[in-house]
C-alpha cells in the first residue's frame, strides 16, 4: 500500500512521456512539478512514441543520454525510458512518484490499452512507484488548451498523492478541451467504451502497391453516465484508476468449476 505523502516539497519526481523530450506537455509538466519540489528527474524518449503502447525493447540495446542537468533521452520506448531511470539512473532512490504526460490529446476508454502515456505509468506501477498519467483533450486543427492543465493538473496531483492507494494501481486523468474557467468539475470516472481501428483506409502508393492506413476515428458511447467520455464531454476533468492485474475474478472462479 502506498501511504500518503504528506509534503510533496520532500519526494522525487520522474517524469516522462510519448510525445517525446521537445513536447509541450513535458515541459509544462515539468514546471507544475518543480513547483513541488527541487528533485524532478525527466527520461523521456527521442522521438515520438505514441500509440507504442507498453513495449519493451529486447532485440538491440538502448542509449540513455543526457541533455542538460537532470534531463534524459532514450532512443526506445516509454516504458523503455521509466525501467531505465527507476533501474539504472535513480537506482540508489527510487522516485516517490511518475508522473506521465501531459499527452496531447486524450487517453479515454479502450485508449489507455495502446497508450505510451498510460504504459509509462504502468510500467512506474509495476515497479512499485506511484504513478499518474495525464492527458489534455483537444480538437484539431485548434490550438491545445495547456492553460487548461496547467490550472487543474497540480489540484489533482495534489489531492491523489494524499491519499493512500494499492501498488498495483495506477491513476490516469484527462483534461477537457474546454478553458479554465468553463471545467464543471473532477469527477472520478470508469472507463468507457472506445475502440480505435473502425476506420480502415486502403491506397494505393506511387508503385501501384496497396497499404492500409489505420484511421483515427474511434466508434464510442459518449452517453454512459459514470464514463469518462460522457465526463468529458460535459467539460469534467476525470480522474480513473487502473489496476496492472488483469485477472478477471468472475470468470476464474467458473474456470474453477470446469477445472477443478
Amino acid at each position: 500500500m502506498h501511504e500518503p505523502i504528506k509534503d510533496l516539497g520532500l519526494t522525487r519526481i520522474l517524469i516522462c512521456n510519448d510525445d517525446g523530450i521537445t513536447a509541450p506537455g513535458l515541459h509544462l509538466l515539468e514546471r507544475i512539478a518543480r513547483a513541488f519540489t527541487d528533485d524532478v528527474w525527466v527520461v523521456a524518449p527521442e522521438t515520438e512514441q505514441s500509440g507504442a503502447s507498453h513495449a519493451i525493447t529486447l532485440h538491440r540495446p538502448l542509449r540513455m543520454r543526457a541533455v542538460e542537468e537532470r534531463r534524459y533521452v532514450v532512443d526506445g520506448t516509454p516504458s523503455d525510458c521509466v525501467l531505465l531511470a527507476i533501474n539504472r539512473l535513480l537506482h540508489d532512490r527510487k522516485p516517490d512518484l511518475v508522473l506521465s504526460g501531459i499527452n496531447r490529446g486524450d487517453n479515454l476508454g479502450e485508449d489507455v490499452h495502446y497508450s505510451g502515456t498510460v504504459a509509462a505509468a504502468m510500467e512506474g506501477a509495476l515497479l512499485g512507484v506511484r504513478a499518474i498519467a495525464v492527458s489534455q483533450v483537444f480538437t484539431a486543427p485548434q490550438a491545445v488548451r495547456w492553460e487548461t492543465s496547467e490550472r487543474f493538473v497540480p489540484e489533482v496531483i495534489r489531492a491523489v498523492t494524499g491519499m493512500g492507494w494499492k501498488r498495483n494501481v495506477l491513476i490516469t486523468v484527462n483534461i477537457p478541451d474546454v478553458a479554465p474557467e468553463a471545467v464543471c468539475g473532477i469527477m472520478v470516472a470508469r472507463q468507457g467504451k472506445r475502440k480505435i481501428g473502425d476506420h480502415l483506409e486502403e491506397r494505393v502508393d506511387p508503385r501501384g502497391r496497396p497499404y492500409i492506413w489505420i484511421g483515427g476515428q474511434r466508434n464510442e458511447d459518449r452517453t454512459a453516465p459514470g464514463t469518462d467520455l460522457e465526463a468529458i464531454c460535459r467539460g469534467a476533468v476525470t480522474v480513473t484508476p487502473l489496476c496492472v492485474d488483469l485477472t478477471h475474478g468472475p470468470t476464474m472462479e467458473a474456470l474453477r468449476k470446469v477445472f477443478p
